[in-house]
């Protein structure tokens, strides 16, 4: 982390080791002064890896907006490039669920995920993502399974609520690569916004996949043969992700 003061009142920073890790990753930094006030707040990345903070006062109300701004987008940005999480969320949609019942697994859904996310972000739960991750495989591979097994899976929304759990597990990794699980406070905004981002792209996908979906399933070739070609390639795509989370 480079660093340099102007006048000694602005202090500009710039992390040189962010372009050397994955295009994906999200570093949180807070700093802070000799109380405990906020001076910055930012989300650094790849293509934003510097920032410049004002030594001068404490710009904790200026900094809460941003960084819900930052942590909602990334909320969205994780559903959007967490293949796996759409991959389970389409799976459990693609059966051709009504409207009231995919409601109510993407309610279940949120519950369970929200419930460990909150839990895991501020270090009551902590489990590696070996772990995790391959578990989060396994709940794809199932319900493409069960999918191609049951054409009309009924309770799902308990299923859907015991991934779901998994899930957010997998969720809060992302926050902690964000840096969130090393905060000593400030925890409850950035938690709040991710979460609300999540949703946000979550909503999204199942708001543009189900009308396409209950138009499909009016063609008996799809229900007959698309169908069970796509949970059989959702299954192949699970396995494929918990061997390489396993072995790999």
């Amino acid at each position: 982390m480079n660093f340099a003061l102007t006048q000694c009142t602005q202090l500009s920073l710039q992390s040189m080791i962010l372009k050397h890790l994955p295009a994906g990753h999200r570093q949180y930094i807070s700093l802070r002064d000799q109380r405990g006030n906020v001076l910055a707040e930012r989300i650094l990345d790849r293509s934003s890896n510097s920032f410049e903070a004002d030594l001068t006062q404490s710009n904790t109300a200026a900094a809460a907006p941003h960084v819900f701004e930052r942590f909602l987008i990334l909320g969205i940005q994780h559903i959007f490039t967490g293949y796996d999480h759409l991959l389970f969320l389409i799976g459990l949609l693609v059966t051709g669920l009504s409207a009231r019942a995919s409601a109510k697994v993407i309610t279940s859904f949120t519950l369970a995920h929200s419930l460990t996310l909150a839990l895991s972000a501020t270090g009551r739960i902590q489990l590696s993502p070996r772990f995790v991750d391959p578990l989060i495989a396994v709940s794809i591979i199932y319900v493409g399974v069960e999918n191609i097994m049951r054409r009309e899976p009924r309770g799902r929304e308990l299923l859907t609520f015991g991934f779901g759990l998994i899930h957010g597990l997998g969720f809060a990794s992302a926050l902690r690569e964000a840096g969130i699980g090393s905060l000593t406070g400030g925890v409850a905004l950035p938690l709040v916004s991710f979460n609300l981002g999540v949703e946000m792209g979550q909503v999204s996908v199942a708001a543009l996949a189900l009308p396409l979906i209950w138009k499909r399933r009016q063609q008996p070739r799809f229900v007959t043969s698309y169908f069970p070609g796509c949970c059989t390639l959702m299954v192949l795509i699970g396995t494929y992700w918990f061997v390489q989370r396993v072995w790999w």
